[in-house]
C-alpha cells in the first residue's frame, strides 16, 4: 500500500471506532495481528473493540478533530484534538503500523489534556 491510503486508512479506523464502531473498524481496517501498546487497552483486537465500545457508552458525545496526519514508510502519525463531557479537552499522538498488505498491526500513542492556563497562546494543536 502507499503512504496516502495508508494515511486515509489510519484515519477512517480511528474515526471509526472513537465514533462507536470499534468493531467495523477492525474487520476493515486490522490485519490478522494487533499488537497495542496503550496501558489502558488490552493487547488484540478484542481489547480494542472491549475499550472503544466501553468509551462509546460512556461517553456518546465526545469528539473528535484530525488536526495532522503524517506518513513514512509503514507508520502512520496521527495527531487529533478531542473533546470529552464537560469540555475537557484532551491532544493525542497515535502512531499505527501496517503490515505488508497494508493493513493496521500494531498501536502506540500518547495523551495529554489541555490545561485551562498556559504560558503562551499557542493551542497544543
Amino acid at each position: 500500500m502507499d503512504s496516502a491510503s495508508n494515511k486515509n486508512n489510519a484515519i477512517a479506523f480511528y474515526k471509526m471506532a472513537y465514533e462507536g464502531n470499534p468493531k467495523a473498524a477492525v474487520e476493515k481496517y486490522v490485519g490478522d495481528t494487533y499488537i497495542q501498546h496503550n496501558p489502558d487497552v488490552a493487547d488484540g483486537t478484542e481489547g480494542f473493540i472491549s475499550y472503544f465500545e466501553r468509551m462509546q457508552k460512556e461517553y456518546p458525545k465526545k469528539s473528535i478533530e484530525f488536526v495532522r496526519c503524517i506518513s513514512e514508510g509503514n507508520l502512520v502519525a496521527l495527531h487529533t484534538h478531542q473533546i470529552w463531557p464537560d469540555n475537557d479537552e484532551y491532544v493525542t499522538m497515535d502512531f499505527f503500523r501496517f503490515d505488508e498488505k497494508g493493513k493496521i498491526c500494531e498501536h502506540w500513542d500518547a495523551i495529554q489534556q489541555i490545561p485551562k492556563k498556559s504560558a503562551h497562546t499557542n493551542k497544543m494543536y
